[in-house]
């Protein structure tokens, strides 16, 4: 059996909508082992109140006027490494969550999320533990296993290549162009068709243009 910590974990909320503060603190309210430290409206008021509470764990939205939830936890972050931090939105993009992690949130979940599973994610946080909402989970899944984007790994002079392959330029035209050896460009050509997994000019010049490459 897990007993509550001996002090309650101090927890801020930052939301620009004040029903959403208002619920939160209420929820707080029903456990003996947390405790409401602040609110905040957005991300900037955010970092100036932390720095005054010092809460343990902060419930953070993600999308606000004056400066969003991922800036202000990087920030935090940063600032106070001991301070953990769930982003909690209603939001589920993967450049979201995506955003939200690197900027060094423990948590992910949507504002759907059930009172039991906050109150679990927060005593996670608190002992620096991930949790993710299912929906969060499986989407960083598809994000991760997503095929690379075709061109990814040109090189600067590969790409200066390419855009005069577009232009209709041959080996010797761009040679000159670029004051190199037509042997040189013939090199950069074989290798942009094996990168891009075509077998002509004409393909990597249509895959280009179709995927916005250059």
């Amino acid at each position: 059996m897990n007993l509550p910590p001996s002090n309650p974990i101090r927890v801020m909320i930052v939301d620009d909508h004040m029903m959403v503060r208002r619920g939160l603190a209420t929820f707080l309210k029903v456990f003996d082992d947390l405790e409401l430290s602040g609110e905040a409206e957005n991300g900037e008021v955010a970092i100036q109140l932390c720095a005054r509470v010092q809460p343990d764990v902060i419930l953070m939205d993600m999308v606000m006027p004056i400066m969003d939830g991922a800036a202000a936890t990087r920030a935090i972050r940063q600032q106070f490494p001991q301070v953990q931090v769930i982003a909690l939105t209603s939001f589920k993009e993967g450049e979201l969550i995506k955003n939200a992690l690197e900027a060094g949130a423990i948590g992910y979940l949507l504002k759907d999320v059930t009172a039991d599973d906050l109150v679990r994610a927060i005593r996670a946080a608190q002992r620096g533990r991930v949790t993710l909402s299912p929906e969060a989970a499986q989407i960083l899944v598809e994000t991760t296993n997503l095929p690379p984007v075709p061109g990814g790994d040109l090189t600067e002079r590969e790409r200066e290549v390419l855009i005069l392959m577009i232009e209709g330029l041959n080996n010797t035209q761009i040679a000159g162009r670029l004051t190199v050896s037509p042997s040189t460009i013939k090199s950069h050509v074989s290798n942009i068709l094996s990168k891009l997994g075509v077998a002509s000019r004409t393909e990597a010049v249509t895959l280009a243009l179709r995927n916005k490459i250059v």
